[in-house]
Formats: C-alpha cells, structure tokens, sequence
C-alpha cells in the first residue's frame, strides 16, 4: 500500500502540496488529476522520492519512505515500476537492453533468466520479436508500450506512469490505458497515474483524485467524476465544447 499522510512540499517560498492524504488502492488503477500548475508532477515526484516533503510522510506499507537510509529507499525502489511522459527509452540502447536495464540494476540473476523476463514482458505488451529494434524505428505507441515492457520487467508491486497517452492518438491511447488496467489488475499492483486523459479517467479510473491548487479536493471513481457537485472538478470536467454537450445532453434526460 502506498500512502500520503499529511504531506505539504514547498518550492522557493511558494507551497505546491498543501496537507495532502491520500491512501491510494492496491490491485486498481489509481488517477490523479487537476489542472496544469496544481501539484500533480509534484506528487508524483514526491511519491518515488525525487522529491522530499517539508512535512508529513510518504507510506510503503506503513513505513515512512522518505525517513528511510538510502539503503532502505533503494530496497524499496526495487518494487517501483515507472512510466515516464515520454517514455525515456535510452537512445543507444536496443530494445532488449532497455527492458532489461531495472532487471540488471535491482536483481542478480542470470543473462538467460533476465532475457527470459525480457521476452515475457515484450510479449504481455504485443511487442514479441522487437528485441534488437532501436526506439528510433518504432512508433509513438510501441514506445510507450516498451516503457510499459521495461517498467514491469522487475515484478514491480508499484506502477507510476506520469501521462502515459501524452502525444498519442484516441485509438492508441484506450490500448494503452486497457494495457495498463489489465497489469494492474493481473498483478495486483499499486497503480498510480498522473492524466489530462478524460477517457482514462471515464474508463480506467477506480479511485481519482482531484487537486487543485496543491490541495485534495475531491476523490471518487469514475462512476461519479461526471455527476459530482464539485464547482472546481466539473469546471476541469467539462471544459471542452465536446464534455459541454454531453453534459447538456445528460442533464435533458
């Protein structure tokens, strides 16, 4: 279980995080949401460590993260899977190098074992055969499910993808967002995503949280994101002409 108790992060005088709590669900893809400068990039950052709070603790399995000797953080980030934005596939490396890169880091195994979990995971992302590819020759889609590949490599008990669909087409970004439920939920990871996405959050949102100016203002799941009474949410729900008009249409019924 991952968990922030009371967490607050400030930068320069200006506060980014404000007493923020949040248990976030084991086994369920969980979305936090909120408009551009609300703290988002922050809380992720904060979650895996890259950043440190002023106040307050983040929890893996009830021990405090950031009070942890930098041994006890690296055994913990042994479970850590990351998706970045852009993927941050490694250039020079082929794609079998990069999948197996948190595998060599965290483990100590056999190279046949390691390509063994690097065929396994290409494979649970549609991707066999790509082994010797660079990122340079695949596309947008294929490279975020290679960083899915590599992220998942490690059996990782936490997943954080920070805008997994970032730059990629309606049809390629529901594949993404039905790729990562589908490890969430085979796995029973802890899965956590940083989204704009509005279909991920109608379709892969169990548990969403929405901050706004640093604060959690509100949480649920996507059975009542879209019927919320929340000014601040429906304003960032229902903000584009498309969302508009589905809200008008629904309010007629």
């Amino acid at each position: 279980m991952v968990e922030l108790v009371n967490v607050s992060k400030s930068f320069d005088g200006r506060q980014i995080l404000k007493n923020v709590n949040i248990k976030f669900a084991q086994g369920k893809c969980n979305l936090i949401i909120g408009l551009s400068g609300s703290g988002k990039t922050v809380l992720m950052k904060t979650l895996v460590g890259l950043h440190k709070p002023d106040y307050g603790d983040v929890l893996y399995d009830g021990k405090a993260f950031n009070k942890m000797s930098a041994s006890g953080q690296i055994d913990v980030r042994k479970y850590i899977g990351m998706v970045f934005q852009a993927g941050a596939l490694f250039d020079s490396m082929t794609i079998e190098e990069n999948v197996m890169y948190p595998i060599r880091m965290f483990q100590k195994t056999s190279y046949p074992k390691m390509l063994e979990r690097v065929n396994f995971s290409l494979e649970r992302v549609n991707l066999k055969g790509v082994n010797k590819m660079m990122p340079s020759e695949l596309s947008g889609g294929m490279k975020k499910r290679v960083a899915i590949a590599r992220a998942i490599a490690a059996k990782p008990k936490y997943l954080f993808c920070d805008e997994p669909n970032s730059g990629l087409d309606p049809q390629t970004s529901i594949l993404i967002d039905e790729l990562i439920y589908d490890i969430t939920h085979e796995y029973n990871i802890t899965t956590i995503i940083n989204t704009h996405d509005m279909n991920s959050v109608v379709e892969i949102g169990e548990q969403i949280y929405y901050l706004h100016k640093g604060e959690l203002w509100w949480q649920g799941d996507n059975e009542n994101v879209l019927n919320s009474d929340n000014k601040e949410l429906n304003d960032f729900v229902f903000c584009t002409a498309l969302t508009k008009k589905i809200k008008q249409q629904s309010e007629k019924k």
